[in-house]
């Protein structure tokens, strides 16, 4: 069974992902480089947009319970990030420790605004802080890719991953469009996760050891990091084990239940 990160965990893993994304582009000598996972954007246009995001989550989870995400003037500041690499880091060091010390005072039962509304990830600063660790880790992938020098997902991050992306971005309330349908998500070095799609919404379960729940109608195989990174759309879906009916996940992919 896998075993479930506790809060103090997840603060862990974000502290993490974050020193070796900072690692990454600390090495840098052209900020300017593109970033291939991320059509458009420089490496500096990644380092502002994860400082940036930090400390977004950051004023998100300070506000409390609300029902709209607070002002951008609440975390963007009145000045852009510094382009000379090192002020950029420390910048970018502020950000990370902002978010950190945010989540320490809160604890992982406070509630706060979401993006994910009616999905199965908690609107607390706990549901926040394993998103932020799912954040931070796809992107220090990015910024290894950039480097030339792209690193596996760390199985614990990517085991965690896995559930969380089915949890924060499939699962919901919204109907599926479509007939019904399940789709397994086997991950060679853990569980399968299986995600109903209906007229009622999508809800996804982590399948016990030896369950037989059935025949699915689409099904990916793969490492955890391997899947992580094709839900984020880093890796085309061919680098994984496809069996099933691929217009499901097709159609899953051009879902999106707020239009």
């Amino acid at each position: 069974m896998q075993p479930t990160l506790e809060f103090p965990d997840r603060l862990r893993l974000i502290d993490d992902r974050s020193t070796a994304f900072r690692a990454a582009v600390a090495s840098a000598t052209d900020l300017d480089a593109p970033v291939p996972a991320c059509p458009g954007w420089t490496l500096f246009d990644l380092i502002q947009h994860v400082g940036r995001g930090r400390r977004k989550a950051a004023a998100i989870v300070a506000a409390g319970p609300a029902d709209a995400p607070p002002p951008a003037s609440a975390w963007q500041g009145d000045t852009e990030p510094p382009r000379e690499l090192p002020a950029l880091l420390a910048w970018l060091d502020e950000s990370v420790e902002l978010l950190a010390s945010t989540l320490r005072e809160a604890g992982p039962d406070r509630g706060c605004w979401t993006w994910w509304g009616d999905s199965q990830s908690p609107q607390t600063a706990g549901g926040v802080a394993r998103h932020q660790i799912q954040e931070v880790a796809v992107h220090t992938y990015d910024a290894q890719l950039t480097l030339g020098a792209p690193q596996p997902l760390p199985a614990g991050i990517a085991l965690d991953g896995v559930e969380e992306f089915q949890f924060t971005c499939c699962a919901t309330t919204v109907g599926w469009p479509h007939e019904p349908a399940v789709v397994d998500y086997h991950a060679t070095d853990g569980p399968t996760w299986r995600l109903r799609l209906s007229g009622d919404g999508a809800r996804v379960d982590r399948l016990a050891a030896g369950e037989d729940p059935g025949v699915a109608d689409a099904s990916l195989r793969g490492t955890a990091g391997e899947l992580v990174l094709a839900f984020y759309e880093r890796i085309p879906l061919e680098s994984l084990k496809v069996d099933g009916d691929r217009r499901v996940l097709d159609r899953l992919i051009d879902w999106d239940p707020s239009a």
